[in-house]
């Protein structure tokens, strides 16, 4: 469950908001008078927040590509890449 707390708890009492943070996985919002105002969130919070993030992103492009059609067949990849390969490396194959 999120939590709220005051600008003044985030002055006085960051130990236990930061430990609340990294024990509850979840983000702390810090009001303003009575108001949201920031999130603060752990650092591990913060990474699988960006991971997903980009995962979301490419996972967009993709389907971006394949609403233009602007896919090829997988055999033809394969053979690119095998043709990739024994330009790099002939003796590996």
């Amino acid at each position: 469950m999120e939590a709220a707390r005051s600008s003044s708890d985030l002055q006085n009492k960051y130990l236990e908001i930061s430990a609340l943070m990294r024990e509850s996985q979840e983000p702390v919002f810090i009001t303003v008078n009575g108001r949201e105002d920031t999130v603060l969130m752990s650092h591990v919070q913060y990474g699988k927040m960006k991971a997903e993030l980009e995962l979301w992103k490419m996972l967009a492009e993709a389907q971006a590509d394949v609403d233009n059609e602007s896919t090829a067949p997988i055999e033809n990849t394969f053979l690119d890449i095998r043709k990739n390969l024994s330009v790099a490396n002939p003796h590996n194959l």
